[in-house]
């Protein structure tokens, strides 16, 4: 409706909407056609919706039922929730491929930093991890999917080179070499001696990336503990979001357990970026912190 003569223009942001959507229909692993049936509608009308197309507020008081989650965080108006490593994942790759600065900090490396050798590992390391009892397992399907993801996001990164700032913790680094690429202690010892000789290979790259300082990517090492759960800030012109997260890749891998979270409020990205900017002052940088790395790996790497 018109308001004296000037076309009337929404606050919700209708794409992020959609993008939203499609994230929790992916973390509850339900495909497009599943949701058409419980709505009562074609499979064409759910991807209009994960496009941002307008739809009855009843529409999606139904559709955050059925995706377990609230209508105000598919709207965006608070705190997004995310109990499972998919629908986080979908939602980081859709901020990262509208980012034009990235602030991550993972354990022990960004995924997007990583090598194709590890991802190959890393597929055989979430299986490890399964637990042994029948309930509640992540199941093969589900670490193809988060695998998936893992490639596009890397694959768009590598082509697109947003600015990325990586926050690593030695310490989480010692810990990484020490057990190696594993998703469970109880493996035999010659697997085990290939794992963390990965690992080793992983943090080199580190070094050698740090050494070099690429133009998109600036690594800083953090001798200090750092935060439990991992966190990364977006950014794109004014739009910035944080996601923080209690999943994680490293060894002993956690995919399962855990409630993460993505949010736009003023107050969390200020303290966001209080803290990465505390924790970058005092990091060890460029050839600094590949010397660093280094004489960690002669310490800690097993012989």
């Amino acid at each position: 409706m018109a308001t004296g003569g000037q076309k009337f223009k929404s606050s919700i942001d209708y794409a992020a909407l959609g993008n939203r959507l499609r994230a929790y229909r992916v973390g509850a692993a339900l495909q497009a056609e599943e949701i058409a049936a419980e709505l009562g509608v074609s499979r064409a009308v759910v991807y209009r919706m994960e496009k941002g197309e307008i739809v009855k507020i009843e529409t999606l008081e139904r559709l955050a039922k059925l995706l377990g989650t609230s209508l105000a965080s598919i709207l965006g108006v608070e705190v997004e929730y995310y109990p499972n490593v998919l629908g986080l994942f979908e939602r980081m790759r859709q901020l990262e491929q509208t980012s034009e600065r990235i602030f991550a900090h993972f354990e022990p490396i960004s995924q997007l930093l990583t090598s194709d050798a590890y991802l190959q590992s890393l597929h055989t390391m979430l299986l490890e991890a399964v637990p042994r009892q029948t309930g509640g397992v992540f199941k093969q399907k589900e670490v193809d999917e988060l695998m998936r993801i893992i490639v596009e996001r890397r694959a768009w990164f590598e082509s697109k080179r947003p600015h990325l700032v990586a926050l690593i913790g030695l310490q989480e680094l010692q810990r990484f070499v020490q057990l190696g690429v594993v998703g469970r202690l109880e493996l035999p010892d010659e697997i085990r001696r290939e794992r963390q000789q990965l690992a080793v290979l992983e943090v080199e790259r580190m070094a050698d990336l740090m050494e070099n300082e690429p133009l998109n990517v600036q690594i800083g090492l953090i001798d200090d503990v750092m935060p439990s759960s991992t966190f990364q800030l977006f950014t794109s012109g004014r739009r910035k979001f944080v996601a923080v997260s209690p999943f994680r890749l490293g060894e002993i891998p956690n995919v399962r357990t855990g409630i993460a979270t993505v949010t736009a409020a003023p107050e969390a990205l200020k303290m966001y970026e209080n803290m990465i900017a505390r924790l970058w002052r005092h990091a060890h940088k460029g050839k600094a912190g590949a010397q660093l790395l280094r004489e960690m790996l002669k310490r800690h790497a097993a012989p």
